[in-house]
């Protein structure tokens, strides 16, 4: 059953009721043990938007149909789930997915299998499986020029505190998937990987966020990629240091980076270009245990909003929006799901953009219907 929930207004350390309610909230499932990813796709080619959920305390990859979130399982028997991206890369209009799988903190016991699954001609059913790589730590899948890129966590030698070592980030592109090499400059962990055109010349690159900062990953002409570092993130010594998430949103004209910081931390910072350097602000040092960062424009002013969740604490959604010159926090959700990540989209067609959740140590997976005027 769907209820509301109130957005609360903070100004200078007050809470103020802003009425009438601009999300609805619905659970679209429970019992999602360890749930960590939720993935907007069209999953059987008609037309809307349905979700992904992968819960790493779980075996069972699961979808839920749009309109009424009914429940299709697309594989068993999967143990260390971690990420997955969905591409339609034989243009069926029904994507595949690549899965990451076997993960561990401990990179000496991470298998880091990574499996390709196409849907059997019913994607409603179980879905078939083929294991294309293995590599330890895999823990962020996305697309980017047609390709999946596969980002590990850390060097596959890399040892908890510091985790020292350079991480790999490979391509693998179709039809044959062979892994290929994109970089293995950064250093310690690397916790978020962001896919946007960076410099505006069609093609995509990649932001990431690791002990070392914000840096883009651009790709050229000629196949290759040219790594420019971009900002240090949060400034205390190692391995307290960099940034774990990136997202880049749009103000007006200008462009803006989003990012929590430092990993699994506890900021919330802004970066915005001045005389070709990226200043930082830290518009909130409150969340515990970030793990999401999304940017979005919710109310459709032309300015993008910034999503913000946090798995300790109870778990936390906040949403942080740009008005009278400064950033202005609210709060979507408090202590109702501990929010691994987050993503938008317009799930119902209305034309505004909706959010959806899922939750790690609270296990669910929620929808938050935009219904701002």
């Amino acid at each position: 059953m769907a209820r509301g929930v109130w957005i609360f207004l903070v100004v200078g350390g007050l809470q103020a009721s802003a009425a009438p309610p601009a999300f609805e909230r619905h659970v679209v499932d429970t019992g999602l043990k360890g749930g960590y990813q939720v993935v907007v796709a069209d999953m059987n080619r008609d037309g809307r938007p349905d979700l992904i959920a992968l819960a790493s305390g779980m075996t069972e990859l699961v979808w839920y149909e749009n309109p009424g979130w009914q429940r299709h399982v697309i594989a068993t028997g999967l143990r260390g789930m971690i990420n997955l991206a969905p591409f339609d890369f034989d243009r069926d209009g029904i994507p595949e997915l690549l899965v990451a799988t076997g993960f561990s903190m401990d990179a000496k016991k991470s298998e880091g299998v990574v499996t390709l699954f196409h849907h059997a001609g019913d994607p409603s059913a179980l879905w078939n499986g083929k294991e294309i790589d293995r590599l330890p730590t895999s823990h962020r899948i996305r697309v980017a020029n047609g390709a999946f890129i596969n980002a590990p966590l850390t060097d596959a030698k890399a040892e908890a505190p510091d985790y020292r070592g350079h991480v790999p980030i490979v391509i693998y592109r179709p039809p044959n998937f062979a892994r290929e090499s994109l970089s293995d400059s950064l250093e310690g962990v690397l916790h978020g990987i962001f896919v946007v055109d960076w410099n505006g010349d069609g093609r995509d690159d990649i932001l990431s966020a690791s002990f070392g900062g914000i840096d883009a990953f651009e790709s050229q002409k000629d196949g290759k990629w040219r790594r420019e570092h971009i900002a240090d993130g949060h400034g205390e010594p190692w391995p307290k240091c960099g940034s774990s998430d990136v997202a880049v949103g749009r103000r007006g004209k200008s462009r803006f980076l989003a990012a929590i910081e430092p990993w699994h931390g506890n900021e919330v910072a802004v970066y915005t270009e001045s005389n070709g350097k990226w200043e930082r602000e830290v518009i909130d040092a409150t969340i515990t245990d970030g793990h999401t960062i999304v940017t979005a424009d919710l109310d459709r002013d032309g300015t993008d909003e910034i999503v913000a969740g946090a798995r300790g604490a109870g778990g936390t959604v906040r949403i942080y929006s740009w008005s009278d010159g400064r950033w202005n926090r609210t709060v979507l959700d408090d202590k109702g799901v501990t929010a691994a990540a987050c993503a938008a989209s317009d799930l119902n067609g209305d034309g505004r953009v909706d959010l959806v959740c899922i939750g790690s140590a609270t296990a669910n997976l929620v929808w938050y219907e935009n219904r701002a005027r």
